[in-house]
């Protein structure tokens, strides 16, 4: 089974927060989790952040992923730096990021490509 940290989404239409849950990684966004660890409410100012760093600690001990976005919060409330001081393994768990898709650019082939317009005869006369 394959544990993640992440998001799960709470609150009404256009007003979200979240908790930080721990869970299988085959489950739904919102769906079942195995417990959670903190919250995070971006609409605030500052945005608040609460994690139970002791259960954050014991899931990424015992090989919880955290998703790009938890890992961030993670660092914010100072619970990854404990993990990698005490585990001794730099970004042991922490996710890659993702590289942004390349864009596929259409060739044409050179039979379909337009020629080149011949040159215009120079503005030179001969008198």
């Amino acid at each position: 089974m394959a544990v993640k940290i992440r998001l799960m989404r709470v609150g009404k239409k256009k007003q979200p927060t979240y908790r930080v849950v721990v869970a299988d990684g085959r489950s739904p966004r919102d769906g079942r989790f195995i417990e959670i660890i903190g919250q995070y409410e971006p609409r605030e100012e500052p945005s608040v952040v609460k994690i139970d760093g002791e259960r954050a600690l014991h899931w990424l001990r015992r090989g919880a992923q955290p998703t790009e976005t938890a890992a961030k919060l993670l660092e914010v409330s100072g619970v990854w730096e404990e993990y990698t001081r005490t585990a001794g393994k730099e970004a042991a768990a922490k996710p890659k990021a993702k590289a942004p898709k390349a864009k596929t650019v259409k060739e044409t082939p050179a039979a379909e490509q337009p020629a080149t317009e011949p040159e215009a005869p120079s503005e030179e006369s001969s008198s």
